[in-house]
């Protein structure tokens, strides 16, 4: 996978990170993949459960080429060190054209028969996509809607490409190479404004800055998300497109998705 230079080595000598302009928490380096240990740190993560304010302090490290997002380590699986992260195994997200990974999905999940409807139109211009991450976060942490979460930077060019740049399994059931996953989320950053905010070992959620604001459009948005995570609607309430379409994609400032 083509990256960028990666500036966490440097932690390793300065765990403050002042010589990366940061004023870091106490914290440690990642490396231990499925295979043993990486050549490289894959990330760094905070010792300490996340708090408000904590997003926003860690804004400097974007000039250093680091990514903030929170990691939930709470839900039985411990912290990114256990998650089987693989990534030698993980080509480059640039490799690959969302809507073609999106039809592929859809052709293997969706009902005998159906066509695939095709990509949703852009939403309009709307709030900042970075600052409505920092907001989002600072709502979750403040509410407890995060379980067990921790702050972690990762050397990445965009929010979307972090669960392809550590190698991450959490859709293993339902893609092997992440970076066909982080193509789709480059698709809605661009179209909706979408941010990685939240990170689980089988789960991720992001903010969004521009969704569907009609139910036309939310139905169009709801068959790329059966396609980019079938279980969402499968295991809902109500595993219809258009109920989940007004409920989780209409005017909703947050996705999550969860693979089983």
């Amino acid at each position: 996978m083509a990256t960028l230079p990666n500036p966490l080595p440097k932690l390793a000598a300065d765990p403050s990170g002042r010589s990366l302009g940061l004023r870091l928490p106490a914290g440690a380096l990642v490396d231990t993949t499925d295979q043993g240990l990486w050549h490289e740190p894959l990330l760094w993560c905070a010792d300490g459960r996340a708090l408000p304010g904590g997003w926003a302090a860690l804004e400097p490290a974007r000039r250093a080429g680091l990514l903030p997002v929170v990691l939930e380590t709470g839900d039985g699986h411990g912290g990114p060190d256990r998650w089987q992260l693989m990534p030698g195994k993980v080509s480059y997200p640039g490799d690959h054209d969302a809507e073609e990974v999106l039809a592929e999905y859809w052709e293997e999940h969706a009902e005998e028969g159906a066509p695939w409807p095709g990509t949703a139109e852009p939403a309009g211009p709307d709030r900042d996509p970075d600052t409505m991450a920092g907001d989002l976060v600072d709502i979750l942490l403040e509410d407890g809607g995060l379980k067990e979460p921790r702050l972690a930077l990762v050397p990445a060019r965009r929010s979307a490409d972090v669960p392809a740049a550590i190698g991450w399994t959490g859709p293993a059931n339902h893609e092997g190479d992440t970076a066909r996953l982080s193509a789709v989320l480059r698709s809605w950053e661009d179209r909706f404004g979408i941010r990685l905010v939240a990170l689980g070992f089988d789960h991720l959620m992001l903010s969004v800055a521009t969704p569907p604001t009609t139910p036309g459009a939310a139905e169009a948005v709801a068959a790329e998300h059966f396609a980019f995570c079938p279980d969402n609607i499968h295991q809902g309430a109500d595993p219809t497109l258009r109920a989940y379409a007004r409920h989780q994609v209409l005017n909703q400032p947050v996705w999550h998705f969860w693979w089983d």
